[in-house]
């Protein structure tokens, strides 16, 4: 399963399925960094504008490309949250750890 991504001014930015569950986690998991490798970028922004739903296996897809990312100097960003989110975002503790838009 192919997932939405772009590339602008040195950041790739991966549109994240509406559920991000552990069948999608695997599939988002591995094509991010396929895209990282193929597009050597610095920066990733994960855009949740679509999402409505996402499990501890979303919340370890993050903080797995968080690492890789940050480890070559770049940062990793979320933007569009909705209120439930938001809340695992908090909860999770991604919150501090990600800066979110």
């Amino acid at each position: 399963m192919e997932h939405k991504y772009e590339r602008e001014y040195g950041c790739l930015i991966l549109k994240m399925p509406r559920e991000l569950d552990h069948h999608q986690a695997e599939f988002l998991k591995e094509e991010a960094d396929g895209l990282l490798v193929k597009y050597p970028v610095r920066n990733l922004i994960f855009d949740f504008s679509d999402t409505q739903f996402m499990d501890s296996s979303g919340i370890g897809v993050i903080i797995g490309r968080c690492k890789n990312v940050r480890f070559s100097g770049g940062y990793v960003k979320a933007i569009h949250l909705n209120q439930q989110i938001q809340r695992i975002f908090k909860i999770s503790g991604l919150m501090k750890i990600i800066e979110i838009d």
